[in-house]
């Protein structure tokens, strides 16, 4: 049985942390954690996240529908309750504006791989969420074919929401992800980004499997490039994702390699590279006619 009391100091901790690091400016943001089958506590709306009391925390059912509390909760605690629906070991979820993940929300622009240890372990491959108007049961569905694959998410033009076993892991994601964001923005700023090679990257997976981390890249690309794809590229048409600063580092082995680097290169370098493929495919077109000729 859960201490009701203690959980609410512990939003609150939370609360306070997401607003002092500016995750969360004046009233945004939101914080759940379940305390049983069919009961959430939930902060409040219109009330800043720095300076909540546990008597400011109500409580709803896993309907949304207000169960105690003085203050009227969260709109967007619908969004929440989708999640625990989905993933019925999760007790927490976090939601905020963290400035540097944001970004990547407004840009739409997706976040790479292959790049920092850590992010690797803790995170993975993070997807970004098609837009919906805040509030409703469609803004709370976006979230929906990714809640199974990850434990953060950007919503677009929005912010993140991450989710985990208490309101500390939950939060923990977010932070982590908000600065892996500022890292790559900085590091661009120096002119280049360094990314793993191939081989490393699976180093750092069969790690994270070690460790407990399940991570859906371990059955998606099993026989592919891990770094030059991603696990949520499909959804990328329908959410206005699209690589526009970030590019994915060239793929490695063969031809194949070679093509999934031109799908993925700015359209100024396709064709240098379409060219590039066109001579080593004729190459081995030309060796191969000689050692048949011979």
């Amino acid at each position: 049985m859960a201490n009701v009391f203690k959980v609410k100091q512990d939003i609150c901790d939370i609360g306070r942390r997401i607003y002092n690091k500016g995750f969360a400016a004046a009233n945004d943001g939101n914080i759940t954690v379940r305390v049983s089958d069919n009961e959430v506590l939930c902060t409040p709306t219109m009330h800043s996240k720095g300076f909540l009391t546990p008597d400011d925390i109500c409580t709803i059912d896993m309907n949304g529908n207000q169960t105690a509390g003085r203050k009227k909760r969260s709109s967007e605690a619908l969004l929440h309750l989708e999640i625990y629906k989905a993933r019925p070991e999760i007790k927490s979820v976090v939601h905020c504006h963290p400035p540097h993940a944001t970004a990547f929300a407004i840009a739409r622009e997706p976040i790479p791989q292959c790049v920092l240890p850590e992010v690797e372990i803790f995170l993975g491959d993070v997807p970004i969420t098609r837009y919906e108007t805040p509030g409703g049961k469609a803004f709370a569905e976006t979230i929906l074919p990714f809640v199974n694959q990850t434990n953060v998410i950007v919503l677009a033009n929005h912010g993140t929401v991450s989710y985990g076993e208490d309101v500390e892991q939950a939060y923990w994601w977010t932070e982590i992800l908000d600065a892996y964001c500022r890292m790559l923005m900085l590091a661009k700023g120096l002119g280049n980004i360094s990314y793993f090679t191939e081989d490393k990257q699976r180093e750092l997976l069969e790690l994270k499997a070690k460790l407990g981390f399940s991570d859906p890249r371990n059955e998606d690309y099993a026989d592919c490039d891990m770094c030059a794809n991603t696990v949520f590229k499909d959804s990328w048409e329908n959410s206005g994702v699209e690589r526009r600063t970030f590019n994915a580092p060239p793929a490695m082995g063969g031809f194949a390699g070679s093509a999934a680097a031109a799908s993925n290169a700015p359209a100024a370098d396709q064709e240098q590279l379409i060219q590039m493929i066109t001579e080593r495919v004729m190459s081995a077109l030309a060796s191969q006619g000689a050692k048949a000729s011979a």
